[in-house]
């Protein structure tokens, strides 16, 4: 394994938040020979509540990249919880990222780089940007700004 997405993660001073518990009938993630799939992923916080709020009404631009960060780092919680460490994860493959917005609020992919970022950050430009969706929704579950499902490669 080449990446040191750990050591990575620990030179970012970022804290992951709790892995969270399904909230559905759903599995958080699904390992498939060598793909990891994870379900959609909300912001949650290192107090397990959730960033709430629409983008262009309660959130602006800035918060929701924020907020699409956050959901990165649940994400990785949820691998490190479940599969065990960020470094059994080769790349990422594709990321879906869905943003709560008002009608009028054209930016997505400015705010799924939160997470984008956050996955080049850890394993690299390489490895850690795979192909992309960023698109807008009238709501979602609890009125979170960002989810995000994603599709990893694992060594």
């Amino acid at each position: 394994m080449e990446n040191k997405a750990t050591a990575k993660l620990a030179a970012l001073g970022l804290e992951l938040p709790p892995a969270p518990a399904p909230v559905g009938v759903y599995k958080p993630y699904l390992i498939d020979g060598k793909y990891l799939y994870l379900s959609g992923h909300g912001p949650v916080q290192s107090d397990k509540s959730l960033i709430i709020g629409r983008i262009g009404r309660e959130l602006d631009m800035e918060q929701g990249k924020l907020a699409a960060r956050q959901v990165g780092l649940t994400m990785l919680s949820t691998i490190q919880t479940h599969v065990g460490s960020l470094d059994k994860v080769k790349r990422v493959i594709k990321v879906l990222g869905m943003v709560n917005c008002t009608p009028e609020f054209e930016k997505h992919p400015y705010v799924i780089n939160g997470c984008s970022e956050l996955f080049a950050a850890v394993w690299g430009e390489e490895n850690g940007i795979g192909v992309r969706s960023a698109v807008g929704f009238g709501s979602l579950p609890d009125n979170i700004p960002v989810e995000i499902e994603a599709l990893f490669e694992l060594y």
